[in-house]
């Protein structure tokens, strides 16, 4: 390749835009190759005809794996990892070089229209598994654009709304699963969201693409805008964005141009982007690949069965592999619900269907097995008659299976929900069979948590599929029948009422702005600290099999990182996977925490009576909060407590341990309140000894009588209280003090 500087101005230009919708521009010329960009992150939406950017035009047929959403309750990178490395092979295959994903979005409500794509309410959580499918698929040869980059939680105004986030709320939620995938998977590119943040565009957000995520976290490849994100080309040029995609025909090529030769834009900041955006395609060639379709139909069965998730199984219900016969209710085990709609819908190499899986099973089994649609996937037809068919279905049988969720009108990209509800149609069927039936398990597809309420006591088992690619039909038949052992855990969690949501005031906002006003207060970090009810709590799951935890051992590494061993043991007869939950707990510091947050997880596999010692590192980022104060990362010096959890709500052991954390001295003003001033290890005592020398003797009485009425006075400003003071502590002495607790910082 040529120096940057061989290039034109123009040259240079053009190669900041795209050519059309999916590729970057090529200059022969300079030997320099176009690379293609194409939507994902579950599987590879590779158009070669026609092109839009909302799923709508058709794309080359590929493997649809499991979305976000499943993944995340698979609690497990490895299920991250085998699925990126699948994706890449096919990406290659299929002449990609960038593969758009993973979406690590925090789902900060569960109205939000693209849920489906994004893995969990928690950061952590999301950066981990995003961090492993980030790897696994750029060692394959395909790179990574981590998105939507950030604090893009809606679909509502998308375009346009802006996030207005406190800095504390941005670090501790809504930024470190980027982060993490940044610093630790190395993405080929950053995608900006279409948001504003507190006012200010994403795309043109100069402390977001360039302070923050090249200056801070060190982030060296290209940031690339999502499609049709950019607003003032040479604005969003300024502020770090090298990459606009899709093409407009070389409109804002001339802005550039036009900026550079006015002396608006100097000429060094598109060199800059330029040489990233040459990196970018020397780096990912997309060289020619093969991947074998149906073993990636077999790898996707497998996937998707260990992220389905048990929420219920009184009785004993599930598995069927007992049943004498089978009553199989609903349209959607005849035509699934498998991936969401909008732009990342992938054109399925084949698909399964549960109800074809059952009857093979079945028959394995020597049952028999019986269909009744129920309702229509579409809402038509005669939903009375569709019903009492169903009814006399289930009757006839040991057990019903009722396949219920959401279709893409819905729930999709470009909306939000404004519920939570199942379609009506569905609940009426599932209350009827449940009346009807000996035992009536209710099978879920959706991209989004639905409301259980209303049908959830008549019913004896429930199994979350959410949505689970082209081979979920014959994963969730493995789940009903035990040749697969459920795994999945509730990575978000599921609501008694919408109301109760810590969003529920402020989603999605108003007059173009949305009001993150519950903070960190997140998901699981609200309700375990208001202790209010949920159906399920995050990270919620039952197997067929049991598990014991005991042993919980923490080690203290240092002033701020400790180390966490616990055994878990399989104590039932099936093999089965558990999840190790490690949640932090604290009062100590400033700030107001959460009642617990999840700081580190493992996933085991155990045969029946075997037993397994773990150990994790909680590093210091487990203990840390963002200090607004300070500007920085700082662990407050105290108590934690380090809880193993079944869930975000049920505690099963419990170590307490105390970090020295860091030294932290504020330095004071004038504006510093009484109290601060008071409490500062330096000025205090000094302030103290000052004033109490001013004093007659009978003042120091007076004071000492009155020393609870000096709470009052706490909270006002030093210069106001030291006006009501006179002469008693001198400008000098106090500016003395200011500069002393500077020094002491």
């Amino acid at each position: 390749m040529n120096d940057v500087t061989d290039l034109t101005l123009e040259q240079k230009a053009s190669l900041l835009s795209g050519h059309n919708m999916w590729s970057t521009k090529r200059l022969d010329e300079a030997g320099l190759p176009s690379i293609v960009l194409t939507d994902g992150p579950h599987g590879v939406r590779r158009q070669t005809g026609a092109a839009d950017h909302l799923g709508i035009s058709v794309s080359e047929p590929a493997t649809c794996f499991p979305p976000a959403v499943a993944v995340g309750s698979s609690w497990d990178p490895e299920v991250a990892a085998r699925l990126g490395q699948a994706v890449g092979r096919e990406a290659r295959a299929l002449g990609v070089s960038v593969l758009l994903g993973p979406g690590v979005n925090i789902k900060r409500s569960p109205l939000c229209g693209r849920n489906f794509e994004y893995y969990s309410e928690d950061p952590y959580l999301s950066g981990v598994l995003g961090s492993a499918y980030t790897r696994a698929m750029q060692a394959e040869g395909v790179g990574a654009s981590v998105k939507h980059f950030a604090a893009n939680n809606q679909e509502t105004d998308r375009m346009r709304v802006s996030a207005d986030v406190d800095e504390r709320t941005l670090r501790e939620i809504y930024l470190p699963a980027f982060e993490r995938v940044v610093t630790e998977a190395v993405p080929a590119t950053v995608m900006c969201s279409y948001n504003r943040i507190n006012g200010v565009s994403a795309a043109q957000n100069r402390w977001l693409l360039t302070d923050l995520l090249r200056d801070e976290w060190g982030f060296t490849g290209a940031v690339v805008s999502d499609w049709g994100a950019v607003g003032d080309r040479v604005a969003a040029l300024s502020a770090g964005l090298d990459l606009e995609m899709p093409g407009n025909g070389g409109v804002t090529d001339r802005e550039i141009v036009d900026a550079v030769r006015s002396g608006a834009l100097d000429e060094s900041v598109v060199d800059e982007a330029v040489r990233r955006v040459l990196a970018l395609a020397e780096a990912w060639p997309a060289a020619g690949w093969t991947f074998d379709a149906d073993a990636h139909h077999a790898l996707a069965r497998d996937l998707a069965a260990q992220c389905a998730v048990l929420l219920k199984n009184d009785s004993r219900t599930l598995p069927l592999d007992t049943a004498g016969s089978v009553a199989v209710i609903g349209a959607l085990a005849a035509e699934p619900r498998y991936q969401g709609s909008g732009s990342s819908r992938v054109n399925p190499t084949r698909l399964d269907t549960a109800l074809d899986s059952i009857r093979v099973h079945a028959e394995a089994y020597g049952q028999t097995v019986a269909w009744a649609p129920g309702f229509t996937a579409d809402g038509s037809g005669d939903a009375e008659a569709l019903r009492a068919e169903a009814v006399r279905v289930a009757a006839a049988a040991d057990v019903a299976v009722v396949f219920a969720g959401l279709g893409d009108k819905e729930e999709s990209e470009g909306f939000d929900r404004t519920h939570l509800d199942l379609p009506a149609a569905q609940v009426e069927v599932i209350r009827a069979v449940a009346a009807a039936a000996r035992r009536t398990v209710v099978v879920l597809a959706n991209g989004g948590v639905v409301s259980l309420e209303g049908w959830h006591d008549d019913v004896e088992a429930i199994l979350e599929g959410f949505l689970l690619g082209q081979a979920g039909g014959g994963a969730l038949a493995d789940l009903l029948y035990g040749i697969a052992n459920p795994s999945g855990h509730l990575a978000e969690t599921l609501p008694l009422r919408l109301q109760d949501t810590p969003s529920y005031l402020t989603f999605p906002g108003e007059q173009q702005h949305v009001r993150y006003g519950e903070g960190v207060m997140v998901g699981y970090r609200y309700y375990t600290s208001v202790e209010a009810p949920v159906r399920y709590p995050f990270g919620h799951g039952l197997t067929y099999t049991t598990f014991h935890t005991r042993h919980l051992a923490v080690t203290v590494t240092g002033d701020d990182t400790a180390e966490v061993t616990v055994t878990v043991a399989n104590t039932g007869a099936r093999a089965g996977s558990h999840v190790i939950q490690v949640y932090v707990a604290t009062d100590a510091g400033p700030v107001r925490h959460p009642a617990r947050e999840l700081r580190a997880f493992a996933k085991v596999a155990l045969e029946p009576g075997e037993e397994r010692t773990v150990t994790l590192t909680l590093d210091r980022r487990a203990f840390a909060y963002w200090d607004i104060m300070h500007e920085r990362w700082v662990v407050a010096s105290g108590q934690y407590r380090i809880q193993v959890g079944t869930d975000a709500a049920t505690v099963v052991a419990e170590e307490p341990v105390k970090l020295g954390g860091d030294p932290l001295v504020t330095p004071l003003s004038m504006d510093s309140t009484v109290g601060e001033w008071f409490a500062h290890p330096v000025a205090g005592p000094a302030l103290m000894r000052g004033m109490t020398a001013a004093m007659t003797p009978e003042q120091r009485a007076q004071a000492e009588q009155q020393q609870d009425q000096l709470r009052m006075v706490e909270s006002m400003p030093m210069r106001v209280f030291i006006g009501f003071l006179g002469q008693a502590v001198p400008q000098a002495a106090l500016d003395q003090l200011i500069e002393a607790s500077r020094e002491a910082r």
